[in-house]
């Protein structure tokens, strides 16, 4: 049971810390929270599984996933979240919040109301774990999870486009006044953070072999709950916040059973944890100042 509770826990951990990732790079660089990136989850659900049935080739359909929700993000940042980000932190969210919830109606009208299957097969032996199993698409979510870590944290620590990033973020003012392209730093991190998401839709898809409009709901709000216990902006709080929830969910469930909804388990850790730390796991630096 421990070991079964604790590779599931990780996988549903790395799997929340691919849907909170993005948003949270983008709210580290703009101070918005893109409730929108949950659209581009499902989006990159109903493409991986077009792509995947009339090719027959599952990465095939995660490319197609990828290129069409990060498209979708890069367009949501040119021509909704440009032109209105001077207008104070409310108007951005509740933009994001009706895009959302339209893009669930388009969902609706073009792949119909009804759950699709995403029957794919990943080509992996189920493999023994300390008297438990890990399935193919286990193993494809823990791989997965560990090169997002690593390349996060690479990506943020090592290279240029990283330390655009944490300027941009600090100070966009400056960072301009610097040189950098601050404009073209966020189109990059859009693009990244719903690419991100069409990974973890896919995934979401294939482990649960469904697809259906409202599947955006519950990362949403989970989400959200990850990003503020991570430290609001700070992408590898988030990651550790992720593993946290994803972990605290499956042992309750595990050993408790269902004495609370699975979902309200995020929200009580949450709250447990912000009242003995109000600035989250690791706030950014410019909210710690």
């Amino acid at each position: 049971m421990f070991y079964l509770s604790l590779i599931n826990g990780i996988s549903t951990g790395s799997l929340y810390a691919l849907i909170a990732l993005g948003p949270s790079l983008i709210y580290g660089i703009l101070r918005v929270l893109d409730i929108a990136n949950a659209a581009g989850l499902t989006l990159g659900a109903y493409v991986g599984l077009k792509v995947w049935k009339a090719t027959g080739s599952l990465v095939i359909g995660l490319i197609a996933a990828i290129a069409a929700s990060a498209i979708f993000g890069l367009g949501l940042q040119r021509f909704l979240y440009r032109p209105i980000l001077g207008r104070g932190p409310l108007i951005p969210l509740i933009a994001s919040i009706g895009t959302f919830i339209a893009m669930e109606e388009v969902f609706r009208l073009v792949f119909g109301p009804y759950p699709l299957a995403f029957p794919a097969k990943i080509p992996l032996h189920t493999l023994r774990f300390g008297g438990a199993f890990v399935t193919g698409v286990q193993v494809i979510i823990l791989a997965t999870g560990l090169v997002v870590l690593l390349g996060t944290w690479f990506a943020l620590k090592r290279t240029r486009l990283g330390l655009y990033w944490r300027a941009t973020s600090q100070d966009r003012p400056t960072a301009e006044a610097m040189g950098i392209n601050t404009n073209g730093v966020i189109s990059t991190i859009f693009i990244v953070g719903y690419a991100l998401a069409a990974v973890s839709g896919v995934l979401l898809a294939v482990n649960y072999n469904t697809v259906y409009p409202t599947m955006g709901d519950i990362p949403a709000y989970k989400m959200l709950a990850i990003i503020v216990l991570g430290g609001l902006g700070n992408p590898l709080g988030t990651i550790a916040a992720a593993m946290i929830i994803g972990l605290v969910e499956t042992f309750v469930v595990s050993y408790a059973g269902f004495v609370l909804p699975r979902d309200a388990i995020a929200f009580i850790v949450l709250i447990a944890i912000l009242l003995v730390r109000p600035q989250g796991l690791m706030p950014s630096a410019k909210k710690a100042r």
